[in-house]
């Protein structure tokens, strides 16, 4: 038998929803529910999105798979963040955990951005230079098999068979929130405040060129903005929905475009890495592409403040 065919004999079968003890049907919050119902649908929804996308992950065969899989994680995380006072003190340990996961996940995940990426910047270069480029993509195609290899671990590990577990217990209702009245629920609008709160300083104390780690920071933070936003959505009335909705839309650009200088200044420093062990033609083509790199970071720079504008009128508009 080959060691493919053993690999995937010995993959688990992926966790079901039914295992860790959920109804058949997604949980659902009305509009008028308490805010704790929100939080663990919210819960209830990410953690089957999570495991719907397990199995693709571990597959490695689509990066979107484990793209969206990163996705629920930071949404639980973010959820948990904001609101971990409405689902009991278990919170906080399951949210330190989703860290855990974020990191193994967002490793091998770094790798499929910088990797496609690459392909798509050397796809334009001469035809002659293609080869040596398609050596240095090969040396982070290695890279990233090493990498999947530990996330499949965690993937099968004791600590995220109890990750799951610790998710699904949040997402139940508790006894003493059923007959919780509207008037006794905490505001999921008024949580937005305090993610756009930190956003707005974080701008505020920045340089006029700030370091690249602190663009990175920012988009962390409208990141989380954004998720809140979304919890917070799922519970307001059709116009401040609206409104939220407008915000949501301003964060995800703010992200777009501080994620494109990201992945700019993480492709440069990547490729930079391999120079003092490459041969002439790859050095050549490496220089071309940390040129590229540097005009899409120098692009970001540019327009990120406008972007940064529009998040400022839309969350004036749901204050």
């Amino acid at each position: 038998m080959t060691s493919e065919a053993t690999s995937r004999r010995r993959t688990p079968e992926p966790t079901t929803p039914a295992a860790l003890g959920l109804p058949a049907e997604p949980a659902k919050a009305d509009p008028e529910a308490p805010a704790a119902a929100h939080v663990r649908a919210k819960l209830d929804h990410e953690l089957r999105e999570l495991l719907s996308r397990e199995p693709g992950t571990r597959a490695g065969t689509d990066p979107e798979e484990l793209h969206q899989m990163r996705v629920a994680q930071r949404r639980m995380r973010s959820v948990l963040k904001s609101s971990s006072a409405l689902v009991g003190p278990t919170a906080e340990p399951v949210r330190a955990d989703l860290g855990w996961l974020g990191q193994v996940l967002g490793e091998v995940r770094d790798y499929d951005v910088l990797i496609g990426h690459l392909r798509d910047v050397i796809a334009d270069f001469d035809v002659r230079d293609q080869p040596a480029g398609r050596r240095l993509v090969s040396r982070f195609v290695s890279e990233r098999t090493t990498a999947r290899r530990r996330l499949n671990r965690a993937l099968s590990s004791p600590r995220y068979a109890t990750l799951l577990q610790g998710i699904a217990q949040l997402s139940r209702t508790a006894e003493h929130e059923i007959d919780e009245t509207p008037s006794e629920k905490p505001s999921l609008a008024a949580d937005v405040r305090k993610p756009y709160r930190k956003l707005a300083r974080a701008v505020a104390a920045l340089p006029p060129n700030p370091p690249d780690d602190d663009l990175h920071a920012l988009r962390i933070h409208g990141k989380k903005l954004r998720y809140t936003a979304e919890l917070a959505r799922s519970a307001a009335k059709k116009k401040q929905a609206e409104k939220l909705s407008e915000l949501i839309k301003a964060t995800r650009k703010f992200q777009t475009v501080l994620g494109d200088h990201q992945d700019a200044v993480f492709a440069a420093e990547k490729v930079r890495g391999v120079l003092p062990n490459a041969d002439a033609e790859i050095g050549f083509v490496a220089g071309r592409i940390v040129e590229h790199e540097l005009a899409k970071r120098a692009h970001a720079r540019a327009v990120w403040r406008d972007v940064w504008h529009r998040i400022e009128a839309a969350e004036h508009a749901v204050s």
